[in-house]
């Protein structure tokens, strides 16, 4: 975690990106093997994608506890998928791998959302708050003039 940076930041981003949220709700906690087993495959693919930053993974934060949530930013849905269906990835055998381990036996739930981003349809700020989200995965520039309020960062986004 980096410094906490003492005034007022907004994150912005160049062009359009891509919100990907994922996670697991661990339904049957005493499964450890079931859900241990998928946890253990995430790290795999954040340090893969994080060594090939030509996949189009910008950067992340993570969340856990009985459901998990993982917030990743990307370049393009394109990217999102390729990496997704790709046989040279570590993903594809994970999902490979919880389908035959799980599958739809309920002892572990998967889930993913996928939001596309357009310039002016977004808006950051962070107070006190080290670098973080689309902050973090783009740039931080100082929530001030136009910027101050989230009427003028959605407008200065455009």
């Amino acid at each position: 975690m980096g410094a906490i940076l003492q005034k007022r930041m907004a994150g912005t981003m160049d062009g359009d990106f891509v919100v990907f949220l994922i996670g697991m709700r661990i339904n049957r906690w005493w499964k450890l093997w079931q859900w241990l087993r998928s946890a253990r495959a995430m790290p795999r693919m954040i340090r893969e994608l994080e060594q090939h930053r030509e996949l189009g993974y910008l950067g992340g934060e993570a969340w856990f506890g009985r459901t998990t949530i993982m917030v990743t930013y990307w370049r393009s849905t394109e990217q999102l998928i390729a990496y997704a269906r790709s046989r040279e990835n570590a993903h594809l055998p994970a999902w490979r791998a919880f389908n035959q381990l799980v599958g739809t036996n309920g002892d572990l739930g998967i889930w993913h959302e996928t939001y596309r981003v357009r310039p002016g349809d977004y808006e950051t700020v962070y107070v006190n708050m080290p670098s973080f989200g689309v902050g973090k995965a783009g740039a931080l520039v100082e929530a001030s003039g136009a910027r101050e309020h989230a009427a003028g960062r959605l407008a200065a986004a455009r």
